[in-house]
């Protein structure tokens, strides 16, 4: 362990963005031991540097952001290492790389040895929140784990999702909040817990597409709805820049406002984001405020060129409120980039030099979920190598919109950067795969017009534009006639439609293709089930329930096959396994009796079809089940009753 060096004298780093200067930084002063710093951070979804005012951007106004920066240090070269959204996050929150904290794509728990920066700074008094905008954060659905520290986190609340009609609801308050939803969840927070430290994370979505601002937005961006969008999310951040003013905390606090990732917009032929690791995608806008006692020999509007991470935003965290930092931490503090001293002890291979080589090892997964190759790249010194089926090798100083590839296999430049790749590979984990021993995946680079038909597809059958869906699914299955998601996305619009027989025979080519679906063989099992195909449902449930077995409405459903199948044994193994994921469930409790009364064991079903009558007298199919485990006891009498109710409630 040794002590961060104490930088002194001039960080000239050549001409910045915008027509700034790097600033001549002199006399660093110590971070504030006194009073704790609140530390505030502030991501805001899908938001390129390049979009952004401060950042040279003339087509957006972004008030917020360059107040912020204007009272602080702009990080011109900073860059994400992954493009995906609850992987970035979780790589800010942890300080991990994404094949260090392992979790590459949706719905991957984040494994408890790695510790969170809530956990850190909850552990040393700090209160501590979380108010996210979307779903995709949810940490009971598609974010386990990432709420570990947090005293309160602002999940979205459990609803089934359908109207009536089974159409989905609107994405407002289901998949998506308002950024000034979440800036308003976070205040009234804050009013409860006014005695600090705080530690508060707030998460604006609203730059992720579909880019849908609301008015006036909406209007002055009408051609570039993008940028309202972003406009929009800096207005809720002026919103919660002034509740932190008004209450006298923003002075004496760390914020970090950066992006998660940014977005394609038509770059590489990349609309969104997640399937590539070019700068389009992967350089975000981070700004940086110290405490104003810590910044006072530091120049408000400082502007920092180095290259920089989202894995130095923990560290920086952690050195700023005098927390000692964990070992395993890839990054390091940016308090040596912009002259403030600190005494906080870091790991032995945190390098003791703001002029270490912060190099980007960018990384997604993403590409997978369609059985196409992962990537990896390596950015550093203006080079960046993109390890592909197709390697790529650009020079970002004179290509910075990386379109000229200059990978050649036995080039020094190539080959440097290939060991250098090497280096950071070894460290890590196998890297995933999928397909078959000695198989080459598909490179994205020849998918992503694919890609963006499956995305269009998914946007538009979840708000239930059905036809739209479908023609974009057409199209791409017009492109790759054995594409699996394409094939799973059409059958669901088909079960949706109640065209069992469509649906069973995309849902069938699908899960051929891809066996290990296990949602395509869920949804094949569903079709089958309605179809009365009960042979084939159950071998296409119970294949699903190997893939994974926790899933409760798979267990449900399978237990209904076997009852048809007259199966009551294995049908009320099926009732109680769902049962164990969750024990009040009417389905799976009925089912159970049904499958019990099957094996004439109607001693075994009474006492909970009892307590579920007692508890809802009005349930039909409960009074009839009751009937039946009465007369199977003898109790004629009662079952006449049970009968007497049954009908009463079944003419009403």
């Amino acid at each position: 362990m040794r002590r961060l060096a104490i930088f002194l004298g001039i960080i000239l780093l050549g001409p910045a963005a915008g027509g700034q200067t790097t600033a001549h930084i002199s006399t660093p002063t110590s971070a504030p031991t006194s009073a704790p710093p609140d530390v505030y951070l502030i991501t805001i979804d899908t938001l390129r540097a390049d979009h952004v005012g401060c950042y040279g951007y003339k087509q957006v106004e972004t008030p917020a952001l360059d107040a912020l920066a204007a009272d602080g240090a702009r990080f011109t070269e900073a860059f994400t290492h992954s493009p995906i959204t609850n992987t970035s996050h979780i790589t800010i929150l942890t300080g991990l790389l994404p094949s260090v904290h392992g979790v590459t794509d949706f719905g991957v728990p984040l494994s408890p040895q790695h510790v969170t920066a809530a956990e850190l700074l909850k552990k040393h008094g700090y209160h501590t929140a979380a108010f996210i905008g979307a779903v995709i954060l949810d940490s009971n659905t598609l974010a386990p784990g990432l709420n570990r520290g947090f005293d309160f986190y602002d999940n979205f609340p459990e609803t089934d999702g359908k109207n009536s009609n089974g159409t989905n609801k609107e994405r407002w308050g289901r998949v998506e909040r308002r950024g000034m939803e979440v800036v308003a969840h976070a205040e009234a927070w804050f009013d409860k817990h006014r005695t600090g430290p705080h530690f508060v994370w707030v998460h604006l979505y609203d730059p992720h597409d579909p880019y849908e601002p609301p008015p006036p937005f909406s209007e002055k961006y009408k051609d570039h709805l993008y940028d309202g969008e972003i406009a929009y999310a800096d207005s809720a951040l002026a919103r919660w820049i002034a509740f932190l003013k008004k209450a006298g905390v923003y002075d004496n606090a760390i914020i970090v406002v950066t992006g998660d990732h940014g977005e394609g917009l038509g770059e590489h032929g990349e609309e969104t984001h997640g399937l590539f690791l070019y700068d389009s995608t992967l350089h975000i806008p981070l700004i940086l405020k110290m405490p104003l006692k810590a910044a006072a020999g530091a120049h408000h509007g400082t502007v920092i060129d180095a290259q920089v991470r989202t894995t130095d935003i923990l560290p920086t965290f952690l050195a700023a409120t005098g927390i000692a930092a964990p070992a395993e931490l890839n990054g390091e503090s940016l308090l040596p980039l912009v002259g403030v001293r600190t005494e906080v002890r870091a790991s032995e291979a945190e390098p003791s030099s703001s002029e270490s080589n912060r190099a980007l090892f960018g990384e997604t997964d993403y590409p997978l979920r369609w059985g196409w190759a992962p990537l990896r790249a390596l950015r550093a010194d203006h080079t960046k190598l993109i390890d592909a089926p197709r390697p790529e090798l650009y020079d970002l100083q004179a290509d910075p919109k990386e379109l000229k590839n200059l990978y050649a296999p036995d080039g020094s430049a190539t080959q440097n950067m290939q060991a250098e790749m090497a280096k950071w590979k070894a460290k890590f984990p196998p890297q995933s795969a999928s397909g078959k021993p000695g198989e080459t995946l598909p490179d994205p680079k020849d998918k992503v017009e694919e890609q963006n038909l499956l995305h269009h597809a998914m946007l538009a059958a979840d708000d239930n534009r059905s036809s739209d869906a479908r023609q974009f699914l057409e199209k791409a299955l017009q492109l790759d006639p054995s594409s699996p998601t394409a094939l799973r996305q059409i059958g669901e619009l088909e079960l949706a439609a109640g065209d069992l027989a469509k649906a069973a025979v995309h849902l069938k080519r699908a899960c051929r293709l891809r066996p290990d679906d296990s949602t395509a063989a869920f949804e094949l099992g569903e079709a089958l089930e309605k179809s009365s195909d009960w042979l084939g449902a159950r071998d296409a449930l119970e294949s699903g329930l190997k893939l994974a077995p926790g899933q409760l409405s798979a267990r449900l459903r399978l237990g209904h096959v076997y009852l048809q199948l007259k199966d009551a044994k294995n049908a009320e193994d099926q009732f109680e396994a769902a049962l164990l994921v969750d024990s009040s469930n009417s389905d799976g409790r009925l089912g159970l009796a049904e499958a019990q009364i099957q094996q004439s064991d109607f001693a075994a079903a009474l006492p909970d079809l009892e307590a579920f009558t007692n508890a809802d007298p009005r349930n039909a199919e409960a009074q009839r089940l009751l009937a039946r485990a009465y007369r199977g006891l003898g109790r004629e009498q009662d079952a006449k009753r049970a009968e007497e109710r049954t009908a009463a409630l079944e003419k009403k």
